[in-house]
């Protein structure tokens, strides 16, 4: 009797409100036969989200007590989960009827035995393709960023703006909105890196994937929902901070030390300049607020970073 390929599905809650409702109930509706079971880890929600999803068959919550961060909750999950892959998804996401059997069917033909990771086009609220997809960061590509020289010249960073994303082909990196990963892939890199707390944790698991011979695939003929931004527009300010500080420890983790200690000066020194010129620029106030709010906290985690080693 041929095995039948099984995807648990992670999705990390924290105060996500409807947004996980709606999420659950399109894995319930269009999940089957490939996702038998779905973790939901609730960070510490205080919104009463993740209740909807007690006692709901198939699916197991696990109440972390407190926020642990995306990628500790996702490697939380994962160790709830026997089946053949693992699909980590936003819970302002939503699959559709087709979606899973195209990427299994892709992923279970020989020739793709050495992809590891697979996402798909992610539609937008306007019914747009999102440009989800992004090359690894060079040194120089943070720094160009802090600048706002890729908003002129997008090839310059990372993101892949400048592709439409209508055509299925091997990257460097799909945004973990939609992360489908071989569930010996992900074992056998352990998991997410839990010293990133938020923000480019799955980009570092893809650099990691790549350097142990793994691919990644974007499907185009593969569509899933993401609204995009989810619960972390509450919390702009920290939401800024979450990521740059995630963008320092990703650089003195994967570049030369010249390299990081050039991404660590301009992100300090020359980003907070250019970010709150064009916030004047536009009469943006609270954007201004918002960026020196995310500054303040950066630098009171600094001296912690580098003489106590405190990466979260």
């Amino acid at each position: 009797m041929a095995h039948s390929i099984n995807v648990d599905i992670i999705i990390v809650n924290w105060n996500s409100g409807v947004q996980l409702n709606d999420c659950i109930n399109s894995v319930k509706k269009f999940g089957l036969p490939y996702a038998i079971n779905t973790i939901v880890v609730d960070n510490g929600s205080t919104d009463g989200s993740a209740a909807i999803a007690n006692n709901m068959p198939n699916i197991k919550v696990i109440y972390a007590g407190k926020n642990l961060g995306f990628g500790k909750a996702c490697n939380l999950g994962a160790l709830n989960c026997k089946g053949d892959y693992l699909l980590f998804l936003n819970p302002d996401a939503l699959i559709y009827q087709d979606t899973l059997s195209k990427v299994i069917n892709f992923m279970q033909a020989p020739i793709n035995v050495d992809v590891g990771i697979c996402g798909v086009q992610l539609i937008d609220e306007s019914g747009h393709a999102s440009r989800s997809c992004t090359r690894f960061p060079t040194a120089m590509g943070f720094v160009f960023h802090s600048v706002g020289l890729d908003r002129f010249i997008p090839k310059l960073g990372h993101f892949m703006a400048e592709w439409n994303h209508e055509q299925t082909r091997e990257i460097d990196h799909v945004i973990g909105a939609f992360f489908l990963v071989r569930r010996i892939t992900f074992e056998s890199l352990c998991g997410f890196d839990e010293r990133f707390f938020v923000y480019l944790e799955d980009l570092d698991f893809s650099r990691r994937a790549r350097t142990n011979g793994w691919r990644s695939i974007f499907m185009a003929d593969a569509q899933a929902f993401h609204a995009g931004g989810g619960t972390s527009n509450q919390i702009k300010a920290k939401r800024l901070f979450y990521s740059l500080r995630s963008r320092l420890l990703y650089s003195f983790k994967h570049f030369s030390f010249i390299g990081a200690c050039m991404v660590l000066l301009t992100t300090l020194l020359i980003e907070p300049v250019s970010r709150s010129f064009l916030a004047l620029v536009r009469r943006s106030w609270p954007t201004f607020k918002e960026t020196w709010g995310g500054y303040l906290m950066l630098w009171k985690w600094l001296p912690e970073w580098v003489f106590k080693g405190k990466t979260r």
